[in-house]
This record gives C-alpha cells, sequence and structure tokens, in this order.
C-alpha cells in the first residue's frame, strides 16, 4: 500500500473531515462507484482522489476511515474485501455492533480501530471530537489529526468504548430531541397544543425555540436517527438498562416532524 487515507462514504461529515485531512498533508482516497452526484461533489471540492472501487481504495490506503449512516456500516466494512491496514468504524453503533464490525475487518486482516464523532463537520477547532479505542493503532489515527481542527482522542485499548460514549452522548442529544417532537405531537392530537405553548411561554420558555430547532434537525438528518436510536437502545438492553426510550425515539424520526404552523413536516426518509 501506498501512503493514503481512505475514507467510505464521504457524507457532509465524512468529506468535512476528509478536507482536513487534505489541510494536513495527507493524501485521501475515497470510492464513487454506486454514490450519487452529491457525494461526487462533496469529495471533489474536498480535495478527495477518487478511486472508483473499494478495492482499490484497499490497495492503496493505510488507514481506513467509515463515515456512513449506521445501517450501512457493516455493509461498508466488508465492501474492502481483503484489507490489511487500519480499518476505523467511526460511526454511531452500539458498541455489540463494533465489535462485530471488528470481526469481520480482522477476519480480512485488517486491524481494527472503534470511533465515535461528537460534534459538527470540522472548520475550525472545537468543531468535533473523533473519539477512538483499540490498542496502538488509535493512537496512530489520532497522529493524523494533530494540529488540525479535528480532536482526536483515544480513550484506551478496548474496541466498543469510543461507540459506548457516542451511544451515551446522542441517547441524550437526539433522544431528547424525539421526546421534545413527541409531546408537540401528542398536544396537537389532544387539542391542548395552544394551552401548552402558553404554559411553555411561562415556565419554559426556552422550550418554544428547542422545539423548532429540533423540528428543523429531524426534517434534515431524522432519516440517519432511526438506525442509531436502534443502536442505542440495542446498548441500553445490552447494559441491562431498559431500551424502551430509544426504540421509540426511533418510531417518533420514521414519522414527518410536525411543523410550527401545525402541519407535518416533509415526507421522512427512511
Amino acid at each position: 500500500m501506498s501512503s493514503a487515507v481512505g475514507v467510505l462514504h464521504p457524507g457532509e461529515m465524512g468529506a468535512a473531515i476528509g478536507a482536513v485531512l487534505v489541510g494536513a498533508g495527507h493524501r485521501v482516497v475515497w470510492a464513487s462507484r454506486g454514490r450519487s452526484r452529491a457525494t461526487r461533489d462533496r469529495a471533489s471540492a474536498a480535495g478527495l482522489e477518487d478511486l472508483a472501487t473499494p478495492a482499490r481504495v484497499a490497495a492503496e490506503a493505510d488507514i481506513v476511515l467509515s463515515v456512513c449512516p449506521p445501517a450501512a456500516a457493516m455493509d461498508t466494512a466488508v465492501s474492502l474485501g481483503a484489507y490489511s491496514g487500519v480499518y476505523v468504524d467511526a460511526n454511531a453503533v452500539s458498541p455489540s455492533t463494533a465489535r462485530a464490525i471488528a470481526t469481520a475487518v480482522e477476519r480480512a486482516g485488517a486491524t481494527f480501530v472503534d470511533g465515535g464523532i461528537v460534534g459538527s463537520p470540522p472548520s475550525r477547532p472545537g468543531d468535533v471530537r473523533l473519539y477512538l479505542s483499540g490498542g496502538t493503532a488509535a493512537g496512530r489515527v489520532a497522529a493524523l489529526f494533530e494540529t488540525t481542527a479535528v480532536d482526536a482522542r483515544v480513550l484506551g485499548d478496548s474496541i466498543g468504548s469510543a461507540s459506548a460514549l457516542k451511544c451515551g452522548y446522542a441517547a441524550w442529544t437526539k433522544g431528547t430531541i424525539a421526546l421534545l417532537l413527541a409531546v408537540r405531537r401528542y398536544a396537537r392530537a389532544s387539542g391542548t397544543e395552544e394551552a401548552l405553548l402558553g404554559e411553555w411561554a411561562e415556565s419554559l420558555p426556552e422550550l418554544e425555540v428547542r422545539f423548532e430547532r429540533s423540528a428543523a434537525s429531524a426534517r434534515a438528518k431524522g432519516w440517519r436517527w432511526i438506525a442509531e436510536m436502534r443502536e442505542i437502545a440495542a446498548a441500553f438492553d445490552a447494559a441491562g438498562l431498559p431500551a424502551g426510550f430509544h426504540t421509540a425515539a426511533a418510531e417518533v424520526f420514521a414519522m414527518p416532524p410536525p411543523d410550527v404552523d401545525g402541519e407535518a413536516g416533509g415526507k421522512a426518509r427512511g
């Protein structure tokens, strides 16, 4: 393999991380086969080199970062085929899913690093943290991001630690979005929405603005969060905790978010 970093597949977050690596002087490659025009445009704008297929990425990249919707994490991992480099799954999956992906890529010859991303696509320091776990290889991945806008933090050797932290973080941030959307839907269905909004204005004035932001986020990204909520539910269940909170959150994100004006939002994507 030549010295390169692969990114599979550069959505908004993946392309931004790829751009950071390009800015740090790394050769960053990706595979365009089967990807959308929007993905191709993002990758081009980020300065990523197109190698067309995952197999070619596997042949040329020392390290591959997977940044994709959680439902596609396993398929993305096995798409590389035989690979002897470092594979980083930086997706919003449960620790058990991370360990299953580790087993798959290690059978194919790779060294696995567990990852979890918290924050927004990086444009300046402080935007995003990349948590990593998995032995000395995790430190090697973190070193890629030294002096960049990505704050890479190694949690230790245990596969699943980075995914567990991401699950815990998103259980609150996205779980509470789902709860707020469900509460507003309930108030509307019960005929008490106007009264509830009045009570919010008196006792919880921040909730109306938070609802508007939550609905906008769910409208743009809620389709990605359905599988993530199910991964969190599985993580809670494995820890002996009730899984129902986030199973229900997945159901909420499968619905169109309610608009402020009382009409259903745009069609949800699954």
